[in-house]
């Protein structure tokens, strides 16, 4: 069983080489780490005002642009305020 296995039908963070942020409930994925995730956010940090979150729904994410998943606590998730968190969003990552 590979580790992402277990992260299947529960909410994830998943961490793009372009620096986006994308949360969403795991619903699918395959060797190459391609991504299907329900109920999606873009999370878009910012220095000068609170976290965006830009609805998306359903949606695939291919495995080559996959920096990081992880999985989110959703009780803790819920207590957090992201209007109220300023940060520079995340640089491109090269590899």
């Amino acid at each position: 069983m590979s580790a992402i296995e277990s992260y299947v039908d529960h909410l994830v963070q998943v961490i793009l080489y372009d620096g986006r942020i994308i949360v969403g409930k795991l619903k699918g994925f395959d060797v190459r780490t391609n991504l299907i995730l329900a109920d999606c956010v873009e999370r878009e940090f910012s220095a000068e005002q609170g976290v965006e979150m830009i609805p998306l729904g359903l949606y695939m994410i291919k495995g080559d642009n996959v920096a990081l998943v992880g999985e989110v606590d959703d009780e803790k998730d819920s207590t957090i305020d992201y209007t109220e968190i300023r940060a520079e969003p995340i640089s491109e990552i090269r590899h």
